[in-house]
């Protein structure tokens, strides 16, 4: 494909992003690369400009786009400030698999290694962040870096790439005609025919098997051939931190997840499991509790099947029998058509493990007027199941994931990276990016004031998001630590909100306050009937510090393991 000639930089990158059927970037618009902002004024039918108000925001934004869509989603920030903003998104961006493309005006080259005015080497900062990170020197070689940045953050384990943009790079005049190149498309492993032999055969010689699911590259295609495998095998499936939506959770075969609030009796079938069939997460911290629910390097009286799309995580922590370097969704695909296991000796466990999942589902009774679990379930029993749910991190995560089951693929956007502030921007795009489906944000009140001004967004755009706040006046988690190492001494956990329903009304969103469950159901029927986006500020008690403990408990516990023997 080629183009006129006489193109600046700019021009080229837009032509370029065209080509890579970009059709929207989040940004907060700079200096640095403001001729990237007037090539993107020619092809505004085409590209939809979403100008947020702090490059955190539009980071997250895009990192969730990516997780929506499979294919790179697009930021752009300015140099210094706006970049090391930015480099949160990054983070999440590499920690949960997502392909992330952030592009950041830099000085020009003339300025370069001077220090310039918010001069940073980006290529040095985001190489521990990003899968690749480089400058753009040339403006004829645009079309190059555009193709492998697009290649590279699809390819085996999706994940962020970082373009440097000198200034005067991008006003810079092509006078040459330049071929813009191919469309990018993700490329994956896939497994050898014998592997898939080897995995069918040590599953033949299982007495109670588990299918762990999860990281990057996942497609709803993938999601269907898990459930045809699982349930042609009668396997119990579970999934990593996160995850929840990678098969409908109404299945037979689902039985929980691993992660923030795993339930003691999926623990207890993970311990009990003699085969593990791992199809794409990691295995990190999160998922594996610190690594004591599967202790590295190779977890005893189990065999380890581990499935991995990047060659160099197979045996980084686990030593696993038999590694295979693949999509998860590849090997899916091909084990869903192999002939299933005969009259399996494991369905009764299978069987055991569905019913330790459903029995997990009812909300158990917590402190104060407002329990979230019977909350979370209400909002369950009234929205459909395309609805897409999104949070970031926090001890009131453990509600929506225990109590809200999954049915959709991709309707959880929550990052594994642990990262608060996300809930608030990840919800803007995926009402933009799905706006004929219902949208919900849930926050924590720290975890929303990190981005909370992105409301500010959500009504420039028009969009009808409900956004729940759950406040609790602390950091929750980090109070939850504290009483358990440091009980009854406080120290930096306490939190002094702002009115949540003012400040929500004061940008123009309907906005009520719910102190007790029962006014809940009314609360959220006004808020779905509202013309714009609304906000619910759930008035939580601090007592109520996570699904299976309250404050006063935690901090007994702690202070008779702590007390001094006699």
């Amino acid at each position: 494909m080629g183009q006129q000639e006489g193109r600046t930089g700019a021009q080229i990158l837009v032509d370029c992003l065209r080509l890579q059927a970009v059709d929207r970037v989040f940004c907060v618009p700079g200096e640095s690369y403001i001729s990237v902002l007037d090539a993107l004024h020619d092809v505004r039918d085409e590209i939809d400009l979403v100008v947020c108000r702090q490059e955190g925001g539009a980071a997250n934004m895009a990192e969730a786009h990516g997780k929506l869509t499979g294919r790179p989603g697009i930021c752009f920030a300015t140099r210094g400030p706006g970049a090391t903003n930015a480099s949160i998104g990054v983070h999440t961006a590499f920690q949960d698999s997502t392909p992330m493309i952030l592009f950041i005006g830099q000085v020009g080259r003339d300025f370069s290694d001077r220090e310039g005015f918010q001069e940073v080497d980006f290529r040095a900062m985001f190489a521990p962040l990003a899968k690749w990170a480089a400058q753009i020197e040339d403006a004829s070689r645009i079309p190059e870096y555009l193709h492998r940045a697009f290649q590279t953050a699809m390819a085996g384990r999706p994940g962020p790439v970082v373009l440097a943009l000198p200034e005067d790079m991008l006003a810079e005049v092509v006078e040459t005609d330049l071929d813009l190149g191919r469309r990018a498309e993700a490329v994956a492993a896939t497994a050898r025919p014998d592997q898939i032999e080897q995995v069918m055969s040590l599953l033949a010689k299982a007495r109670k098997p588990m299918v762990i699911a999860g990281g990057g590259g996942w497609t709803e295609q993938a999601g269907r051939d898990l459930v045809s495998f699982a349930g042609r095998n009668r396997l119990p499936v579970a999934v990593s931190l996160r995850c929840q939506d990678y098969l409908p959770n109404r299945e037979p075969c689902f039985a929980g997840h691993f992660g923030i609030g795993t339930e003691p009796s999926l623990a207890k079938r993970l311990a009990e499991a003699d085969l593990l069939l791992v199809l794409g997460p990691r295995l990190g911290e999160m998922t594996t509790a610190g690594y004591t629910l599967l202790v590295p390097p190779r977890p005893q009286g189990k065999v380890l099947v581990h499935v991995h799309s990047d060659a160099n995580e197979l045996g980084r922590v686990y030593q696993a029998d038999l590694p295979i370097h693949a999509a998860a969704g590849s090997v899916v695909a091909a084990l869903a058509a192999c002939e299933p296991t005969p009259e399996p000796a494991w369905a009764a466990w299978t069987a055991a493990c569905r019913a330790d999942y459903e029995a997990s589902l009812a909300p158990s009774p917590q402190p104060g007027a407002v329990n979230l679990g019977e909350v979370v379930a209400q909002l369950r029993a009234a929205l459909p199941d395309e609805t897409i749910m999104c949070s970031g991190a926090g001890n009131y995560t453990g509600w929506l994931h225990r109590h809200w089951p999954f049915n959709s693929y991709r309707t959880q956007l929550a990052p594994t990276s642990g990262a608060m502030g996300y809930g608030v921007p990840a919800a803007i795009a995926a009402k933009l990016a799905f706006p004929e489906r219902e949208v919900v944000s849930v926050a924590g009140d720290g975890c929303f004031m990190m981005n909370g001004q992105e409301l500010a967004t959500a009504v420039q755009y028009g969009l009808n998001i409900l956004f729940i706040v759950v406040n609790n006046g602390m950091y929750g988690t980090i109070r939850m630590h504290q009483e358990r190492h440091y009980p009854t001494r406080v120290s930096g956990t306490a939190l002094v909100n702002p009115d949540f329903v003012t400040l929500a009304r004061a940008y123009g969103l309907h906005a009520e306050r719910v102190e007790q469950t029962a006014d809940f159901e009314a609360a959220l029927e006004r808020a779905r009937k509202a013309a714009g986006s609304a906000l619910i500020e759930l008035v939580t008690d601090p007592e109520a510090l996570s699904v299976r403990s309250t404050l006063s408990k935690l901090r007994s516990a702690s202070l008779e393991r702590l007390a001094p023997v006699a």
